[in-house]
């Protein structure tokens, strides 16, 4: 019998955090999404902080009434870059969290590079 859809994440974001690890130089933009909600952080590993986080549910990103799930999810990539440059943090680690890269993934990730984050 095959593998499910989480037991296949699971796996997926194990083979990925073996590789990716934040530091406080070079920390890592983690991406969690729901069915309906996309969320993002910015995490150092080695003090195990998270530095900034951002999600379709702050106040700023819902009063945009965004029609869809890639528009909320590109307006949460630029609200994320621009708080990582208000905190001096230019570069950053991509980590997907088993998720294939394509849809509300990828249009946080280019929403935030459009904001100056280097990845």
């Amino acid at each position: 019998m095959g593998l499910t859809k989480l037991d296949r994440r699971k796996r997926i974001r194990n083979r990925i955090r073996k590789i990716i690890i934040g530091t406080p130089s070079f920390p890592r933009l983690s991406v969690y999404r729901s069915n309906r909600e996309i969320y993002a952080q910015i995490i150092d590993d080695q003090n195990g902080k998270t530095i900034i986080a951002a999600s379709s549910r702050e106040k700023e990103i819902t009063n945009m009434k965004l029609a869809g799930k890639i528009e909320i999810a590109s307006s949460v990539g630029k609200r994320i870059g621009e708080l990582a440059s208000k905190a001096g943090l230019l570069e950053v680690k991509f980590d997907r969290g088993g998720y294939l890269y394509h849809g509300r993934v990828k249009a946080l990730a280019e929403g935030a590079r459009e904001s100056g984050l280097k990845f």
